[in-house]
Formats: C-alpha cells, sequence, structure tokens
C-alpha cells in the first residue's frame, strides 16, 4: 500500500497550478487538485483575460472617431450597452471554466471543489460547499493560492470596490474613479474612459507606473491626458460619504469629488489567509510573499508554493514556467537549469499600450558604464487620415561596450504584440547591429525597430 494517497496535491485552480498538476500527471505522478472559487484563477475570472475583452471594448471608441476620416459615416451616434459587454465576458469565461476543468479531467487530475487548507506535512483538509470535511495525504504539497486584492484603510473604504469586484457593475458608472498608480489602475482608467465614463486616477506619487522607463511613464501620461482622463498625483483619498447614490469622495488635498464608483488598485497580496501555514512553522518575508529555495520548497520541504505567492514578477507566463521548473525539479530524474527571470517581457494594456522587455533606460545606466539611447515618437499612418493625435513612442536601450540591446520599450497601438516579438531578440542578447540588418516590414510602426540609427543620447 503507497505511504501516501497522492504524489502530489496543488492547493489552488490558477494558471500556475494546473500547469503543475497536468505536467506532473503526464510525467507519471499520482495528482489532486483543490479549488473553492472558480478554475482557471485571477487571469481568467477577474484579471487578464476579462481585462483585455473590456480594453478591446473600450478602443470602439476611437476606431468610431477615427473612421470619419477614412471615409465612413455611421448612420447615428455610437451607443455603448454595459449590460451585453458584461453578460458576453461571463459567458466567456464560463467556457474557459469548463475548458479546464476538462484539461484536468483528460489528464487524469482528480479535481476537488472544495477549500483546501494544511494540516501538517503531508496531510490536506478539505471542506466543500455543503460543509463536508476529509482529509487527504501527499507526498509533496503545492501551494498555488495567488494573490487577493487589499483596499487601504481609510473612513468610507467600504465604498471602494476592488478588482476582483469592478467586472460585473450593476450599472455603468457615468463618473468614475481609480485609486492607485499601478498597471491595473492605468489599465481601468483607460478602460472606464473609453467605455464613456467621466475618469479619474488619484495617486499619491508624483508619477504612476514606478519600476518602468521613466520616459514611457510620461509619455504615457501625456497620452492618457490628451485622451480624456483626468490624472491627480500627489494626493490621495482621504474619505468616501456615500450620499444618496452617489459617493462623495474627500481628496488629501481638499478637493471633493462626486462619483459613481470607485475602483482601488492599490495592488494584490498573497492569497494565504486560512491555509495554515502558521502551525507548520512557515513564515512569510517582509513583502508578505513565502520564501522558497530554487526547488520551489518552502520552510517545510513537502510544502512547494509558486507565482504570485513567492517572490518575482506577479505575470501568469511566469507562474507557468515556475510550474514547469518546478515539476522538474520534483518529477524528472534530471534536475533542469536554474529559471532565468532577465529579459521578461510584460504588456500593460492602458491606451495606448504599452510594451517593454529588458531594462529601463535608468536601470541601465546603473549597471553599465556606458549606454546609447535610441528612441522616436510619431504619429502612427493609422492616424494620419483621422482627426487623432496620438502619438506612438519607441525605444532601444543598448550597452555601449558590446552593442547589445539590453532594453526594449513601445508606447502605442498593440505594443504588447510587437514587443513579444522583439523580446526574443532582447532576450537572446542580440546587438544594435543584428538589428540594424534586419530588414522592416513597410509600412508598419514596427518597421521602427530596425530602422533606428542615430543615438538620441549617451
Amino acid at each position: 500500500m503507497a505511504e501516501f494517497e497522492y504524489d502530489l496535491f496543488v492547493i489552488g485552480a490558477g494558471s500556475g497550478g494546473v500547469r503543475a498538476a497536468r505536467t506532473a500527471a503526464a510525467a507519471g505522478a499520482n495528482v489532486a487538485i483543490a479549488e473553492d472559487l472558480y478554475l482557471g484563477g485571477t487571469c481568467v475570472n477577474v484579471g487578464c483575460v476579462p481585462k483585455k475583452l473590456y480594453s478591446y471594448a473600450a478602443h470602439f471608441h476611437d476606431a468610431f472617431d477615427d473612421a470619419a476620416g477614412f471615409g465612413w459615416h455611421l448612420s447615428e451616434p455610437p451607443r455603448f450597452e454595459w449590460a451585453t459587454l458584461r453578460d458576453n465576458k461571463s459567458g466567456e469565461i464560463k467556457r474557459l471554466n469548463e475548458i479546464y476543468r476538462r484539461m484536468l479531467e483528460n489528464a487524469d487530475v482528480t479535481l476537488f471543489d472544495a477549500r483546501a487548507s494544511l494540516k501538517d506535512p503531508h496531510t490536506v483538509v478539505l471542506k466543500n460547499a455543503e460543509g463536508n470535511r476529509q482529509e487527504v495525504s501527499a507526498k509533496k504539497i503545492l501551494l498555488a493560492t495567488g494573490g487577493w486584492p487589499w483596499v487601504p484603510d481609510f473612513p468610507g473604504n467600504q465604498y471602494a470596490l476592488d478588482s476582483n469586484q469592478i467586472f460585473d457593475l450593476e450599472r455603468f458608472p457615468e463618473r468614475f474613479m481609480v485609486l492607485g498608480g499601478g498597471y491595473i489602475s492605468v489599465e481601468f482608467a483607460s478602460i472606464f474612459n473609453g467605455l464613456g465614463s467621466d475618469t479619474h486616477l488619484i495617486y499619491r506619487g508624483d508619477l504612476f507606473l514606478r519600476g518602468f522607463d521613466d520616459e514611457v511613464r510620461e509619455f504615457t501620461r501625456t497620452e492618457m491626458t490628451r485622451k480624456g482622463v483626468n490624472l491627480h498625483f500627489n494626493t490621495n483619498i482621504e474619505t468616501i460619504e456615500l450620499v444618496g447614490d452617489v459617493y462623495s469622495v474627500t481628496l488629501t488635498d481638499g478637493r471633493k469629488m462626486e462619483v459613481d464608483a470607485i475602483l482601488s488598485a492599490t495592488g494584490r497580496k498573497a492569497n494565504v489567509t486560512g491555509l495554515g501555514l502558521e502551525a507548520l512553522g512557515i513564515s512569510l518575508d517582509k513583502a508578505g510573499k513565502i520564501p522558497v529555495n530554487e526547488r520551489f520548497e518552502t520552510q517545510v520541504p513537502s510544502i512547494l508554493a509558486l507565482g504570485d505567492l513567492i517572490a518575482g514578477p506577479e505575470l501568469t507566463p511566469v507562474a507557468l514556467a515556475e510550474a514547469m521548473q518546478l515539476v522538474a525539479h520534483h518529477f524528472s530524474p534530471d534536475e533542469p537549469a536554474p529559471l532565468n527571470y532577465a529579459a521578461i517581457p510584460t504588456a500593460v494594456f492602458c491606451h495606448p499600450n504599452i510594451g517593454t522587455v529588458g531594462l529601463s533606460e535608468e536601470e541601465a545606466r546603473e549597471k553599465y558604464a556606458a549606454i546609447r539611447v535610441y528612441r522616436t515618437d510619431f504619429k502612427a499612418m493609422k492616424h494620419t487620415l483621422s482627426a487623432s493625435q496620438e502619438r506612438t513612442l519607441m525605444k532601444l536601450v543598448v550597452d555601449d561596450a558590446t552593442d547589445v540591446v539590453v532594453g526594449a520599450h513601445m508606447v502605442g497601438d498593440d505594443a504588447g504584440e510587437v514587443i513579444q516579438g522583439v523580446a526574443i531578440a532582447v532576450r537572446a542578447g542580440l546587438t544594435k547591429k543584428d538589428f540594424d540588418s534586419t530588414l522592416g516590414i513597410h509600412p508598419t510602426g514596427a518597421e521602427e525597430f530596425v530602422t533606428l540609427r542615430t543615438p538620441a543620447r549617451h
């Protein structure tokens, strides 16, 4: 008789947890997974998938405005219907949930629709919606419960929505406020502005998107302002009061505003409440993350963790890569090479989009003795016949000693799509000479990345 019921038990059926479960099962392990909320995790249900769908919807606003310059005339003014977008989004997510369920079934992974917690290093306690309780044992237990949004403490904070709740509003907010300066904040500011809300972004710092290239941040600020987003920096929410059906917001600079909905997009924390870490002696680090070694083992070696629970970029592709790396460590005869977290591309789906990979100009200046910066900003061909004043920024950061391109950044239409391809070159360590010798596709905006010849600064 086997010592444990399962070789691997995964708590959390998000992107990382499902990938680890399926990959381990394919390697011959007996695997189970528990989830009490929704399959697919944050990304599929209340993150990147619905957010991108809403971003697509918001882009139609500009498309309708731009169409006239190309000869298209609408017989009547466009009318946006929030309920249609919201409900169609919900239908798509339901479809994706079922796909995740079938993937687990087809991989012979046992799925428990239950809330899981740790009893000891090899025992998981499961409680389902009906209150039934059972215990199962596993040689290794993987924690993959992701992150959870939090709202700062201030009077009236109960009236602020978090990023899990914003997708399913009963009524569309004609006046919308978002608190925060990270990518979630700027994305939702762009989305609701594009859908027609009078939108205000509140951030306590000088400029949003801290950690991104400074020129990218400044350029994005200009373009978002041009599109009508009201940006309020160096201030914060002091109080929120409900007055009838309206929220009266007082800012720390003394101003008052009335809005119909408030989103607190102030970050996410590791979702560890109720897991039972304390009883096992697993403590969090100063950032509220679970410390792990290169094998993704916690302070209790049989308990593993990955994704948003541990230090590193909080990105779905990172969790997927960590899942495969973890399985290679624990269910493969050969130890894999260390996971390389350098030059991870990312996008921010604000309007216009941001795409970035590698080092910012500021990071490169700190790391290298000398750098060259190539940059251009221009009105894209798409906007030459319309009344749009939107501009595109493209930028390469080069180590002067080796000629290697160490950073690439873009703000403009489909920046994420463009940077994905450029990321291969940056990851491979290609030089500016390699970029220069690559022929461009004409006419495209992306060709600017291979036609930049004169450094803007050294």
